[in-house]
């Protein structure tokens, strides 16, 4: 009898551990999903600026820069919301998830590392990403029972 208990317990585990796994990827799909989309808008409208006003690009960096981390910072937050735990780790892997693709496109489409400055900036990406993950987890709130 006891030993059925026991079976029962592991298979419940087995599976919570199956349905977590499903949870973190949907998760971390909904962020990087985001922050491309982000990227995406971002770039046609400061294309649409650049094009049709007097602003140089240079002058834009810095609004560029900010506009990444705000798109970071939701990718995360969104990630953090989906996934309801541990934040910190699904914003984290988000923003490392989107560091490698970015990396993966440079090196493979254009032969070239990261340099010392791109370093920075994905590390910062990642910190900002995981801040996301945490206030998502944070107001996504998980269902609180009361007693």
């Amino acid at each position: 009898m006891e030993t059925a208990g026991f079976n029962n317990a592991c298979r419940t585990g087995e599976e919570g551990t199956k349905i977590e796994s499903k949870s973190l990827g949907t998760s971390l799909m909904y962020g990087l999903i985001f922050i491309f989309v982000f990227a995406v808008a971002c770039s046609f409208i400061f294309s649409l600026i650049l094009r049709f006003t007097t602003v140089r690009e240079i002058s834009l960096h810095y609004i560029v820069s900010a506009a990444s981390f705000v798109g970071l910072f939701g990718g995360g937050f969104l990630s953090g919301g989906k996934g309801k735990h541990k934040g910190w780790l699904i914003g984290g892997l988000t923003g490392l998830l989107y560091s490698f693709i970015i990396f993966l496109f440079q090196y493979l489409g254009y032969d070239r590392l990261f340099s010392g400055e791109q370093i920075v900036y994905h590390v910062c990406y990642v910190l900002i990403a995981m801040m996301g993950g945490i206030l998502g987890v944070n107001m996504a709130g998980t269902p609180r029972r009361v007693e």
